[in-house]
């Protein structure tokens, strides 16, 4: 299997991405230059943070116009499997292939900090291998990560179980004191309906080895890894 992570000018992420697919779960992996528009070689693509063309008009906004897009939504809508992480996750609503958007964090502060993360739908190939009633800890690193839907999107939402995770306390507890951001009923990720892509705020590359403090995010690239092995994707 090949992982493509997407490098946009002003991605600060795509290093951390690449070694932990490459060195940690040993699969191969290339860079996705953000003009490029073939990814048939890849059997996952993920879109790390960072500051997308600084996040000029707001984050994700110019990104989402790159070439590389319209290859990213033609490679889902074939059911391959895209992630979008922090910056990612923005693009992805930017482009339309998720629903909401993104605002300034409540305590306009950019926050850089670990959570703990509950996992809504674990019937999807990005969180198939997480253990029931457990929680994931996480770091978050971002300025807006604000996320925002109208109430009758997040009554289908939640109806569909595209709500995939939310931010709790150590003891799984939904409360506003958990909420690095101020995001609309604490939620930190999101996929679309087929389920095949998902975006999420805090960053699992970040807490995938021993040397950062947490395995918790490796949860997501293994899911990933054994749906893509047993040939699903």
């Amino acid at each position: 299997m090949k992982f493509g992570v997407v490098v946009f000018p002003g991605s600060n992420c795509d290093v951390d991405v690449y070694y932990m697919v490459r060195d940690v779960l040993k699969c191969d992996v290339e860079y996705i230059w953000h003009k490029e528009w073939k990814l048939q070689r890849f059997d996952a693509v993920i879109i790390p943070g960072g500051f997308s063309y600084g996040d000029y008009l707001r984050p994700g906004a110019i990104a989402r116009l790159s070439p590389v897009m319209k290859a990213v939504r033609d490679f889902a809508d074939e059911g391959k499997l895209v992630l979008g992480i922090c910056n990612g996750f923005q693009v992805l609503t930017e482009a339309e292939m998720l629903p909401g958007a993104f605002c300034r964090n409540t305590h306009l502060q950019f926050r850089c900090s670990y959570t703990y993360l509950k996992v809504e739908n674990r019937n999807l190939p990005f969180t198939r291998e997480a253990q029931p009633g457990s929680l994931l800890q996480m770091p978050v690193a971002n300025g807006d990560g604000n996320y925002y839907v109208n109430e009758a999107q997040l009554e289908e939402m939640n109806e569909k179980g595209q709500v995939v995770f939310r931010y709790v306390n150590e003891l799984g507890e939904v409360l506003p004191q958990a909420n690095p951001s101020g995001a609309l009923e604490n939620i930190a990720g999101v996929c679309n309906e087929r389920g095949n892509v998902l975006g999420m705020m805090p960053h699992p590359e970040r807490a995938s080895d021993t040397l950062f403090g947490s395995e918790d995010g490796l949860v997501v690239f293994e899911s990933m890894m054994n749906y893509l092995a047993a040939g699903k994707g």
